[in-house]
């Protein structure tokens, strides 16, 4: 039997260089100066290079031939892919989360509702932003369906290369608080149908949120 080696060098370079990307201090379109980088990091090219792998596997980047590697662009047309998709799926996972659910899971879920409530009210968009990306995640837990929600968190992971926020669009905050107290108030009753229909519509209004930003967002020459 061979021993078990430690977190690979490589995977905590991918870590670091994903929270740079989630953050936007590496932005969409940004190219990665590999020599430069790997000197910052104190550690040898190649560790790097595997680091930045892993991260197109994702979608994170992309490895051009002869002109190096760029942070991913997402544009109008992936959101308008990506969002059907995870309309879908994230609906279906609240209808299982609901006939899967057991009480203690229905009071977990409204605690983390609380939380966007707290939040909304006092117009924490970071605090809202938070407990809502638990509260799905905690709905899609319960689904209890490992492959989608693999595929969801991919998804999701994409999708924060987007320089848009719908959250920042006026009034999207209270309309999402709106959509969760229905999607909550349809699991409390039990209602897996109704549950999915309010969740994939829920999604579908991110969409159309961040569609109105882009509109209004100044256009570059």
């Amino acid at each position: 039997m061979t021993r078990i080696a430690p977190t690979a060098l490589y995977q905590e370079v991918a870590e670091r260089l994903r929270q740079r990307i989630f953050s936007h201090e590496l932005a969409p379109g940004d190219w990665i100066d590999e020599q430069r980088m790997a000197e910052q990091y104190g550690i040898s090219r190649t560790p790097l290079r595997e680091a930045l792998k892993v991260l197109a596997s994702e979608g994170l980047v992309e490895l051009r031939p002869r002109r190096g590697c760029y942070v991913t662009e997402i544009s109008r047309q992936d959101l308008d892919d990506i969002f059907p998709l995870m309309a879908m799926l994230e609906g279906r996972c609240a209808g299982d989360a609901v006939r899967r659910a057991e009480p203690a899971d229905v009071v977990h879920l409204s605690e983390i509702h609380k939380r966007l409530e707290s939040a909304a009210h006092d117009g924490r968009i970071d605090a809202f932003f938070e407990a809502n990306q638990e509260f799905h995640r905690k709905a899609q837990e319960l689904a209890g369906n490992r492959w989608m929600l693999s595929v969801i968190q991919d998804l999701r992971r994409v999708l924060k290369l987007s320089r848009l926020h719908s959250l920042s669009l006026e009034g999207r905050l209270e309309q999402s608080l709106d959509e969760h107290r229905a999607i909550m108030a349809a699991i409390k009753a039990g209602d897996a149908t109704e549950a999915e229909k309010l969740m994939y519509d829920h999604i579908v209004c991110g969409r159309e949120a961040l569609a109105k930003m882009d509109a209004k967002a100044p256009k570059v020459a």
